[in-house]
């Protein structure tokens, strides 16, 4: 397993980040052990988990089954509810007993809220870090122009700043290419992904014509049957691409994650350590130039928008500033 830098520090993260939401929900203790024990021996050291997974019961077990390997893995968990200064003090106070750990690596707000009260907030993120309580700050969902935001805030007051954004991000779902991923390349910001085989339809769970199966997430989640109709011969195509190169198509995906400017890490969540075993292997596949650009063809899934101007290429920013 490969690793980078955590954002601007020289803190080395490894290139995968472990799900863990089905911790305590379709992985037992005992499977989730073995799933963690499986990432560890493949040399994954980050771990992603939150307050609000299971109402707090998966940052119990993680509790439990990190003992001995604590100072192995970089650790990031998350706010639950709110985003209230005095909250943020003691969700976190929460989940470091949960957690059986004094501090954690990583500590982000799980989803801005209207009307938030960003100073308030921003201080209250700084207060922890100075506390010891976390080593670093930083969000989930948060849109461009609030990230940068809260870190002139962040700047303003000299305060600790949000170094990591998580968010959903896949070959449909490509809005932050826009703005967001150009800008964490400038400002030198971690950024994790979120749903990488979008809900199994890149991971060839689903397949255009045919019909659902029985007791999936497709019988009961809208987005699924709109995705599967709307880009089938995206599907097809990228299906088909997969089993010609030898791979899976979640492995396909995540390659091309990989391969995507702007991404740091992956977030690779499963129910059963056989699952992990077949996603670790996405790490060893490296996309050329072209069939990065192939892949990406399948799927007609880029922001658009008239130039207006004389300088159609400037609108993605990533060739502006080196």
């Amino acid at each position: 397993m490969k690793t980078i830098n955590f954002a601007n520090t020289d803190v080395q993260i490894s290139e995968m980040c472990l799900g863990t939401m089905m911790f305590g929900q379709r992985a037992d203790e005992n499977e989730s052990a073995r799933i963690l024990d499986t990432a560890v021996a493949h040399g994954v050291t980050f771990v992603d988990t939150a307050a609000m997974y299971g109402d707090g019961l998966c940052e119990e077990i993680l509790g439990r089954i990190i003992r001995g390997m604590r100072d192995q893995l970089f650790i990031g968990t998350k706010v639950m509810k709110s985003t209230e200064g005095a909250w943020i003090k003691e969700s976190l106070n929460n989940s470091l007993k949960r957690l059986q750990v004094e501090q954690v690596d990583l500590y982000m707000i799980h989803w801005p809220h209207e009307g938030m009260q960003l100073e308030q907030m921003m201080s209250a993120l700084n207060d922890v870090v100075v506390a010891g309580k976390t080593r670093f700050v930083g969000c989930c969902n948060f849109p461009t122009w609030l990230l940068a935001h809260c870190n002139n805030i962040a700047e303003q007051n000299g305060w600790a700043k949000l170094m990591c954004n998580q968010i959903p991000y896949n070959l449909v779902e490509r809005g932050v290419e826009v703005e967001l991923l150009p800008y964490a390349v400038a400002a030198d910001i971690c950024i994790t992904s979120y749903r990488p085989v979008l809900l199994g339809l890149l991971a060839g769970k689903y397949q255009p014509g045919q019909p659902l199966p029985e007791d999936s997430r497709g019988q009961v989640d809208g987005r699924i049957v709109s995705w599967l109709d709307k880009y089938a011969d995206g599907f097809q195509k990228f299906n088909s691409f997969a089993q010609d190169h030898g791979m899976h198509p979640a492995q396909l995906a995540v390659a091309w994650q990989r391969k995507s400017k702007g991404l740091s890490c992956p977030i690779v969540g499963v129910s059963s350590a056989s699952q992990l075993d077949a996603s670790i292997a996405a790490f060893d596949f490296d996309l050329s130039d072209a069939q990065y650009d192939e892949v990406t063809g399948f799927f007609d899934t880029a922001v658009k928008e008239e130039s207006g101007g004389q300088f159609p290429n400037w609108r993605r920013s990533f060739s502006i500033v080196s």
